[in-house]
């Protein structure tokens, strides 16, 4: 006996899926928007104040790298991530249909070991170094952290994208 019905999960998933773009859309723009902030603060305290604060080139920085991990995993959850679709573009069908199940793979095959497995190993060896960053004695773990984690979030949104995929060719039959 099924516990639930195929159609109910994708249901499920998408519908996490929405609350999830929200959540991340929210996220960038509060990072967008602290960057904002303080990199406007900086331009203030250093020609306007004339004592630059020592904070703000290294807080942008990490913010930026953040605000750019999170982005790429945004992106690539609403399909809209930078690609060479001269292929794509001439396929039809069922051609199309598997050359994007190939596609959706590789991106599996790079996100596991690359920024999954990878980035946890640099979050492990810097929290274990107890690196920590000069300014703002802001241990590095936490700015790396934010590859592993947008690693995941792409590796969901591809399980999507193949359940979506996949779930076209079982219409089909």
């Amino acid at each position: 006996m099924r516990w639930f019905r195929k159609s109910e999960t994708i249901k499920a998933m998408q519908a996490f899926k929405l609350k999830l773009d929200k959540v991340i859309g929210i996220m960038l723009m509060l990072i967008m928007a602290i960057m904002v902030l303080n990199v406007s603060w900086q331009v203030l305290s250093r020609y306007v104040v004339q004592s630059p604060s020592s904070f703000t080139d290294e807080l942008s920085r990490y913010l930026l790298v953040w605000l750019g991990m999170l982005g790429a995993a945004y992106v690539a959850g609403q399909d809209k991530h930078l690609a060479i679709d001269i292929l794509p573009a001439k396929l039809r069908g069922e051609a199309k249909r598997k050359l994007l199940i190939v596609i959706s793979i590789v991106i599996v095959l790079f996100v596991i070991p690359v920024m999954i497995m990878g980035g946890i190993n640099l979050v492990y060896i810097t929290y274990t170094l107890e690196q920590k960053s000069a300014t703002l004695q802001l241990p590095l773990a936490y700015v790396y952290l934010m590859i592993p984690f947008s690693g995941l979030l792409v590796l969901f949104y591809q399980f999507i994208n193949l359940q979506s995929l996949l779930t076209k060719q079982d219409s089909q039959n």
